[in-house]
Parts: structure tokens; sequence; C-alpha cells
């Protein structure tokens, strides 16, 4: 039974949208000032229809790049860094400038992965952009490439949207690139049986194996990093769809298509799984990186995979790493494979010292006491296989 026009409002409220910057570029690194205004245009557009809609942008080094002359993105790091600085000024004053000839404005956020990692920080910036939202004002948000190196040689803004799209609960993720979708096998090798693969219901392994297509010279990311990025949105409840930037009123006529329901003729849309994460386990899953590992025993294991159990002392085997009370840590079997991941409640100094023993020991071997677990069930997720939770 089709949807009713309220129905699909509320399914689509809000939209996050994500555009890279080989769609914002020209081929000699100079802003494409068309696509932009069409960008601001169609951003308003849905703000028209009653939709909220925040954007993830990439482009700032390429706008430096042109800026500055640049025909090919440097490789070294301050130069990058250098490029993001003069770039950033410019792109968000040109969204600003076309967003208020048709009577928006936006505002720039700029993020780094220990503003996610950071609980804190992580809810700090969702109550700035919800704020946002309840002002009427759209959120441009990039990474703060001018001062963070990791970012730059390792990040891409696939993974910052989906991340923002979960972080704000969003209903919908567009990321807007330079070819029409995923295709069945790699368009820049293929050379016949190629085809674009309209709808994903179930993410599996395969999907990895064909996504190679190397970004372009102006972006970081490819295909790969779109394939995880939908994994992040699909499993937080998120549709995601990945659709041709290039094309005219590429946004409006992708909401018109989900809308419709039954005809996925517009790039790769990802549907999401029916059980999703909690904002916690989100968190957890796709926020954080881990500072050190806990090898466990198979009783351990047992308890923690199958019968939803917290960590104990005693299934600890051994501790790798050095971290502190509240860190990320991996859960590893005895095989070596990852099982889980959570929030110790001890130092690994700690941990070490009380690894083996009964939890009626830890206050006569380390002389105080947090708690029994040094994993608590809801501070960790299960990473293995069928019980996978992220």
């Amino acid at each position: 039974m089709k949807q009713t026009g309220s129905e699909q409002q509320k399914r689509f409220n809000r939209i996050v949208v994500k555009v890279g910057s080989n769609i914002l570029t020209h081929a000699n690194g100079k802003l494409n000032l068309t696509r932009i205004d069409q960008l601001a245009r169609q951003l308003v557009d849905i703000k028209n229809q009653g939709r909220e809609v925040l954007l993830v942008s990439s482009g700032a080094i390429g706008a430096g790049m042109g800026e500055i002359g640049f025909s090919e993105r440097p490789k070294i790091v301050k130069e990058q860094q250098a490029l993001a600085a003069i770039g950033q000024g410019l792109l968000i004053g040109l969204y600003n400038k076309f967003l208020g000839e048709y009577g928006e404005r936006g505002a720039q956020i700029l993020l780094t992965d220990s503003d996610l990692e950071n609980r804190t920080r992580y809810l700090n910036a969702f109550n700035t952009m919800t704020t946002l939202l309840d002002y009427g004002v759209i959120p441009i948000i990039n990474e703060n490439d001018t001062i963070v190196t990791e970012e730059i040689e390792f990040g891409d803004n696939d993974n910052l949207s989906a991340r923002v799209a979960g972080l704000v609960e969003a209903d919908l993720l567009i990321n807007l690139t330079d070819i029409k979708g995923l295709y069945n096998k790699n368009p820049d090798e293929a050379e016949e049986d190629l085809q674009l693969i309209s709808k994903v219901e179930k993410l599996g392994p395969e999907l990895a194996g064909i996504a190679e297509t190397k970004g372009s010279k102006f972006g970081v990311g490819g295909m790969k990093a779109k394939i995880e990025a939908a994994r992040i949105a699909v499993e937080s409840g998120i549709t995601m769809v990945i659709g041709p930037g290039y094309e005219k009123n590429i946004l409006l006529d992708i909401i018109e298509m989900l809308e419709e329901g039954d005809n996925y003729n517009i790039g790769t849309t990802f549907l999401p799984e029916k059980d999703t994460l909690s904002k916690r386990k989100q968190w957890l899953c796709f926020n954080l990186t881990p500072r050190g590992e806990l090898i466990v025993d198979r009783g351990a294991e047992r308890a923690l995979v199958e019968r939803h159990k917290s960590l104990l002392p005693g299934g600890i085997t051994e501790v790798k790493g050095n971290f502190n009370k509240g860190d990320l840590v991996s859960i590893i079997n005895p095989n070596g494979e990852e099982i889980g991941k959570g929030l110790v409640s001890y130092s690994s100094r700690a941990v070490k010292k009380i690894k083996g023993h009964h939890t009626s020991e830890i206050m006569d071997i380390l002389g105080y006491f947090n708690q029994h677990e040094v994993l608590q069930r809801d501070n960790l997720v299960i990473t293995e296989g069928s019980k996978n939770e992220c």
C-alpha cells in the first residue's frame, strides 16, 4: 500500500546530504559555481517541503588548490592543511552566498574523530546540530582538515556523513558522487556485463570485493569508503542512496523516487536493517578506536556471545596495550578473533593484576573496587558472526 503524503514526510523528515569534492570542483581544482548554486537551491527546496536538511561537504582542499593555482593535490600534509585553511573560508562563503539568494543560511561545523569519540563532545555536537535545525539554519559540516593530520591522510567524508546521520538520527543519507552508483564490477576496468546495482537489501562481503573504484585526484575516498558508510547507515536504521551528483535536481529526484517506493531507478539505494542499534551502541560501534585488547577464554566467550553476559576478570587470560578506565578495548577469543568491544571499568595496569581472579578478590588485589565487571554488558557490543551488533 502506498504511503500518504504525511507518512512519507515523516519517513524522510531529516536528511543528510554528502557531496564530494569531485562534484564541487572542475578538473583544474577550481570550484564549480554552477553545481554549488544548484546544490544550494535543492537544499532550500527540501526545506521548503517541510523537511530538515544537513550538508556534509568536502571540497576545502580543492577550493584552496584552485585559489593558489595547484593542479594536483599535494602529498605533503602541511600543504594540504594550508590549502584546507584557505579553501574552507571560500567554501562556506559561497554556500552562504547562494543559500542567501534563496532566503536561507548555513552554519559551519568542523569536526574531528576525537569530537565523536568523546561522549560529551558527541552529545554536544548532537545538541548544536539539532538546535541549528530548530533555528531553521542548515548545518554545513566538514572534517577539520587544517589541524588534524590523520583525517587528511586516511579519513573521508563518506564515513563522517554516515556517522553524522546516525548522530542526528536522520531518516535518509544521500551520498552524491561522480558515478551513477554501485556497479557489479569496477567500471574503470570492466569491458562487458557492467550493471548498476539499483537496490541493496543486505550488505554482504561480496559488495566489498567489487567496490574498488579509485577516488578522484581531488577526493580521498572511493566506492569502498561508500560501502562502509552504507554499513554504518543501514545498521543505524537509515536509508542511504549513492547518486550521481552531476545530474540536475538529483536530490529532489532521489526523494521523489524513494517516496514512490517501488521503482529504484536512480543510483544505488541501501535499505535499512530491521533491527537497528541504539544511539549508544552506534557510538560504541562506529565512533571509537580500541586502545587495547582483552584475550578471553572459551567460557567467557560463550557467556558474552551466547548468553549476553558482562565480562568478569576470571575469564580474561591476557591483556594487550595500555589503556585507562573508560577507554574502548577489543575482546579477543583464543583463536585471535575479535568477538566484541566495550568500555573498560579498570585500567590495563589493574586488569593485568586481577585477570583470572574471582570478583571477590578485586578489593584485596587492587586496594580499591570499581565494580565486579571489567566490561559491563551495557557498555559493550558483540562483533562476532551472526551475533554481530555492529
